[in-house]
C-alpha cells in the first residue's frame, strides 16, 4: 500500500482536491465485490465517544459503505465504492476536530503519549501529596498569616500542576469545543477549573478555606485511569507490532537478465523468483521452485517439528527456512499475504473487543452530566433562596467535588491490582486489568496442543531398548545440528551420561539427517528412506534412524512431554462449569490420542483463520471463551477470545497478545486465574455498591448546605480508602474452589526464565 510519510494531514488538507484524491486512491487497496478500503491515522482518538463522532462522520460521506475505529491503534478503515471518487475523508475528520493522515505501513513512528501521560501523571502525584500535607497544617489549627502562607503556596505549587498535568484534558476539550462538539474531556476539565478558580478566589480573599488539595487530587486521580487505559491499549498496539516483524525487510530477487537485486518486500510482485537462503523467513507467499529444506511452519500450523518441502510445495509468509537453500516463486505481493492478513485478523478481533470499554465510556457519559446538571441546579437554587453569589459558588463546588467519581474510578482497579498481585505470587502474569473482567466471565476454555498441553520440547521414548554404544554415536552425530530431533538425541545423551564418540566428515542433508564416519563405517543419522539401504518394516514407527553403511544399528522415538497437573487441570476446570476441548494445527492423530487419553472434544488441522471463526462462532453462540495457547498460529485466537493465556514459553507474539502470562510449567496456574478473577468479580461488586451508596447518602447532604469543599475534599477520600481497604480482603481470600499448586515457585528465577525465552 502506497502511503504518505507522517504529517501528511496538513499536506493533504493544503492540496488541491484532485491531488488529496489521488493520494487517498494510491494508498487503498482492493476488498473485493467493488469496493476499496482506505485506513486514515487519527491519533486524537481516545474513548469511546471519539469512535461514535469519527464513524458517524465518515458514514455520512457520499460512496462510504461504513468506517470502522480500531481504538488500540487509532487508525479508521473506511470502506467505499470503487466505482466513485475517494470522498474529503481527511477534511471531514478535520471539521469535527480530529487531525488525520493516510496511515504508513512502512513508518515506525515513536508514539510519546505514553511518556507525556506518565510525566502529567507525577507531576500530579508530587503537586498532591504536597500540598495535602499543607493541608494538613492547615486543619490542625494554623493561625491565620499561616493560613494564607500555606495557601499561597499551596496556589505557586497547584498552578504549574494544572498547567502541565491538566492539558492532557484541556488540550482535547478545547479541540472539540472548538468545533462545536463535546466529549468526556470537557466535564472533566471544567470540574477541575472550577475548584481550583474557587481556591485562588478564596486565597485572595484570606478565606479560612480553600481547596487546592481537591482539584489536583482529582486530576490526579482521573490521570490514572486515563494511563492505565492506554497502557491496555499499547500492550495491543504491541502485539501486532510484533507479528508484523516476523516478515522479512527484503530479498533477493533473480532479474529478467539473471542478475540478483535486493528488493524491498512491498516491491516484491507475483511471479517473481527469489532467493531464499538457509535461516531466512519467506518474505511473501510462494511456491517452491528448486530445492529441497525444512521449514518451521509453527506459524501456520503449530506442528512443531519441520515439514520437508520439494519443488511445488506452497509457503506461507513469515515462515522460516532450516536448513537448505531455496528457489521460490512469488505467489501474492506482500500486503495480500498470509502474515498481513494475520495481522489484519489481530486488529479486526481487537476492534471487536472495544465493546468492552464503549460500555464504560457510555456509563461515563451519563454519570458525568448528571454530576455537572445537580451541581448547576445546587448553583441556581441556592442563588433563588439566599442571592449570595459565594455561599451559592461554595455549595456547588462541594457537591461538584464530593460526586467526584474517585471512589467509583478506583472501585475496579484496585482490586484489579490486588488480584494481579495475588496472581504474580502464584506465578501468573496479568497484562491488564480488564483481563480479570473477562475471565470471571468465561464458560468455555478450549486449549492449543504442542507448547501448551504439551512441552514445547522432544524427549527420546524408547531409550530402554537401544544400545548404549548406538546411542552413543547417534548423540555424538546428533551435536552438530540443531534440528529439533538432534536437539532431543543430544538431551538424552546427557541426562545419560553416555560418553561421546570421536565423529569426522559430518554434514547434513537438508529434509533427510546427518552424515558422518567413525574410522571406514559411514554412519547415517535420519529419515529411514534415506538412512538405510533397505528400509525394514520395524523402522515406520520411528522417527529417528541410525544406519552403519546402510544397516540398522538403532531406531529412535520422540514424543512431547504432557505439562505437569494437565489431568487435574482440566479436572478442576470441569468443576468450575467451563466446558473444555482441544483446537490445535497438528495433525490429527497425535491431537486425537491426546484428547482421547484426557476425555475432550478436539480439533485439528486447524488453521489460524479456523480457529478465529470457531471462537467467533461460539461467541455469537453466548459463549465466553478462554483461549490458552502458545504458538504464531494461535495469535489471532487468543486476541479474538473474550480471553487468553499463553505459557511464558511462547512466542514473543504470543506473549503479547495474551491477556496473562503464566511463569510456570504447570496447567494448575489457569483454574487458579479464572478463581482468582471470579472472587475479584465479587469484590468489584461489592465495591461498586459502597461507591454508589456514599453518593447517594453525600450528594443530598451536599446540596442542603450542610458540607463545605473541604469536608467534601475529606468524604471523597474516605470513599476511596473504604474501597480501597475491601479490595486488599482480595489478598487473603482463598476460595474453595481455587486449585492450590503445591510445588514450589521461584518468582525471581521464573522471571528470569521468560526473559531469557524472548
Amino acid at each position: 500500500m502506497s502511503c504518505c510519510a507522517p504529517g501528511a494531514e496538513l499536506a493533504l488538507a493544503m492540496a488541491d482536491p484532485q491531488t488529496a484524491s489521488e493520494e487517498v486512491l494510491l494508498a487503498s487497496r482492493t476488498v473485493g465485490d467493488g469496493i476499496r478500503q482506505t485506513d486514515l491515522s487519527v491519533p486524537g482518538i481516545h474513548c469511546g465517544g471519539c469512535i461514535r463522532k469519527v464513524e458517524a462522520a465518515l458514514g455520512a460521506l457520499p460512496g462510504v459503505e461504513n468506517a470502522r475505529v480500531n481504538l488500540s491503534t487509532k487508525r479508521v478503515a473506511i470502506r467505499w465504492q470503487a466505482d466513485k471518487d475517494p470522498a474529503p475523508f481527511v477534511e471531514a475528520l478535520n471539521r469535527i476536530g480530529y487531525d488525520a493522515h493516510l496511515y504508513d505501513t512502512s513508518a515506525d513512528n515513536k508514539d510519546n503519549t505514553l511518556t507525556e501521560l506518565i510525566r502529567a501523571l507525577a507531576v500530579a502525584g508530587f503537586a498532591a501529596s504536597n500540598i495535602m500535607l499543607l493541608s494538613v497544617s492547615i486543619w490542625s489549627g494554623a493561625e491565620d498569616s499561616t493560613r494564607n502562607l500555606f495557601h499561597w503556596i499551596s496556589a505557586l505549587i497547584a498552578f504549574p500542576a494544572l498547567v502541565y498535568s491538566g492539558r492532557v484534558f484541556f488540550s482535547s476539550a478545547w479541540r472539540a469545543l472548538r468545533h462545536g462538539q463535546t466529549n468526556m474531556d470537557v466535564p472533566i476539565s471544567i470540574g477541575v477549573l472550577l475548584a481550583f478558580g474557587m481556591s485562588l478566589y478564596e486565597t485572595v480573599h484570606h478565606e479560612a478555606h480553600a481547596y487546592f488539595d481537591a482539584a489536583i487530587s482529582l486530576l490526579f486521580f482521573l490521570l490514572i485511569g486515563r494511563t492505565l487505559d492506554y497502557m491496555m491499549r499499547e500492550r495491543a498496539r504491541t502485539a501486532v507490532r510484533g507479528l508484523a516483524r516476523l516478515s522479512s525487510r527484503g530479498a533477493l530477487v533473480v532479474q529478467d537478465d539473471g542478475t540478483h537485486a535486493y528488493l524491498p518486500v512491498n516491491e516484491i510482485q507475483p511471479g517473481m523468483h527469489i532467493l531464499l537462503a538457509a535461516g531466512e523467513r519467506v518474505p511473501v507467499d510462494a511456491k517452491v521452485a528448486t530445492g529441497q529444506s525444512e521449514i518451521d511452519c509453527a506459524l501456520v500450523s503449530g506442528e512443531s517439528l519441520p515439514q520437508l518441502v520439494a519443488p511445488g510445495a506452497m509457503l506461507s509468509a513469515g515462515t522460516l527456512n532450516l536448513t537448505g537453500p531455496l528457489t521460490i516463486v512469488a505467489t501474492a505481493a506482500a500486503k495480500d499475504s498470509f502474515l498481513a492478513e494475520m495481522v489484519r485478523m489481530m486488529e479486526a478481533a481487537e476492534t471487536g473487543r472495544s465493546v468492552y470499554r464503549r460500555i464504560a465510556d457510555r456509563a461515563s457519559r451519563l454519570y458525568a452530566p448528571v454530576v455537572h446538571l445537580t451541581a448547576l441546579l445546587t448553583f441556581i437554587g441556592w442563588m433563588i433562596v439566599e442571592g449570595d453569589l459565594h455561599r451559592a459558588a461554595t455549595i456547588a463546588i462541594a457537591v461538584l467535588i464530593i460526586t467526584c467519581p474517585c471512589a467509583l474510578g478506583l472501585a475496579v482497579p484496585m482490586v484489579q491490582v490486588v488480584a494481579a498481585r495475588r496472581l504474580f505470587e502464584s506465578g501468573v502474569m496479568v497484562k491488564d486489568g480488564g483481563a480479570l473482567e473477562r475471565i470471571a466471565e468465561v464458560d468455555t476454555v478450549i486449549f492449543d496442543k504442542t507448547g501448551t498441553l504439551t512441552m514445547d520440547r522432544l524427549r527420546l521414548i524408547n531409550r530402554n531398548v537401544i544400545d548404549p554404544a548406538a546411542l552413543a554415536i547417534a548423540t555424538s552425530i546428533a551435536a552438530h545440528s540443531r534440528h529439533p530431533y538432534s536437539r532431543a538425541l543430544a538431551a538424552a545423551g546427557r541426562d545419560n551420561a553416555i560418553t561421546p564418540v570421536t565423529v569426522n566428515e559430518v554434514s547434513e542433508q537438508p529434509g533427510a539427517g546427518l552424515q558422518a564416519t567413525i574410522g571406514a563405517a559411514v554412519y547415517r543419522l535420519g529419515r529411514a528412506d534415506w538412512a538405510l539401504t533397505d528400509p525394514c518394516d520395524g523402522t515406520a514407527a520411528a522417527s529417528v534412524v541410525l544406519s552403519e553403511n546402510g544397516r540398522l544399528r538403532a531406531a529412535f522415538r520422540f514424543d512431547s512431554d504432557l505439562r505437569p497437573d494437565v489431568r487435574e487441570a482440566v479436572l478442576a476446570i470441569s468443576n468450575q462449569r467451563c466446558r473444555v476441548e482441544i483446537m490445535s494445527g497438528d495433525r490429527d492423530e497425535p491431537v486425537r490420542h491426546l484428547a482421547s487419553d484426557l476425555g475432550l472434544p478436539y480439533r485439528a488441522g486447524v488453521s489460524p483463520a479456523d480457529k478465529t471463526e470457531h471462537i467467533v462462532d461460539l461467541t455469537k453462540a453466548g459463549q465466553r471463551v478462554l483461549m490458552v495457547g502458545d504458538g504464531l498460529n494461535d495469535t489471532p485466537a487468543l486476541v479474538a477470545a473474550h480471553a487468553s493465556m499463553a505459557p511464558a514459553t511462547a512466542a514473543d507474539v504470543g506473549r503479547n497478545a495474551a491477556d496473562l502470562v503464566f511463569l510456570h510449567d504447570s496447567l494448575l496456574a489457569v483454574p487458579q486465574a479464572i478463581a482468582v478473577a471470579r472472587n475479584a468479580r465479587q469484590l468489584v461488586r461489592q465495591n461498586l455498591i459502597l461507591a454508589i451508596g456514599y453518593n447517594a447518602i453525600a450528594v443530598p447532604v451536599a446540596i442542603l448546605g450542610h458540607v463545605t469543599p473541604l469536608v467534601a475534599a475529606v468524604a471523597m477520600s474516605a470513599s476511596s480508602l473504604l474501597v480501597i481497604a475491601n479490595a486488599l480482603r482480595l489478598h487473603g481470600w482463598r476460595s474453595r474452589k481455587e486449585p492450590t499448586d503445591t510445588s514450589s515457585i521461584d518468582l525471581t528465577s521464573q522471571t528470569l526464565a521468560m526473559e531469557k525465552a524472548r
